[in-house]
């Protein structure tokens, strides 16, 4: 069975019929063609593939596409603003939050909604609030240094 959805994707309005069975990560992936958001694991433990959807820090690949119709969904693409990196984008690349860049995007797409709760987190409620997310590569403590660089940021401007 196919169903028509519509959801607002990066600032775009976009219209698609998909199955029921189609996950947000593939209709986002293969269908809107934005691969910033990654797929690790298909069960929600990596949190490679998660976006805000209506603000909300969510995993792509634990909800369906059809449960986002009428949806405000933000990719890691949608966070640059006319050429800039958004500042938790540039906090990453500056304190060297990332090796391979896979669970990047997922991470990145996190702080944005814990700095959002949180816009002075400690070094533990960091910690916490990336426990949904893996990296195979840092050690997490440069990622670490990258939130609290992007909080000071966030507070400065």
């Amino acid at each position: 069975m196919s169903y028509m959805i519509t959801m607002r994707v990066n600032g775009v309005e976009h219209t698609a019929h998909v199955e029921a069975r189609l996950l947000l990560s593939h209709l986002i992936r293969d269908v809107l063609d934005l691969t910033g958001t990654h797929i690790g694991c298909d069960t929600s433990s990596c949190g490679a593939c998660t976006v805000l959807v209506n603000g909300q820090a969510v995993k792509s690949c634990t909800m369906f596409a059809v449960q986002a119709n009428g949806a405000d969904i933000t990719t890691v693409e949608g966070l640059a603003k006319d050429g800039k990196y958004h500042p938790v984008q540039q906090a990453f690349w500056d304190q060297h939050g990332l090796q391979c860049g896979f669970c990047t995007p997922g991470m990145i797409i996190t702080t944005v909604a814990l700095l959002k709760k949180s816009p002075k987190p400690t070094e533990a409620e960091i910690r916490a609030g990336l426990r949904g997310n893996l990296c195979r590569c840092t050690g997490y403590h440069n990622i670490v240094k990258a939130v609290q660089a992007a909080a000071e940021a966030r507070r400065s401007s």
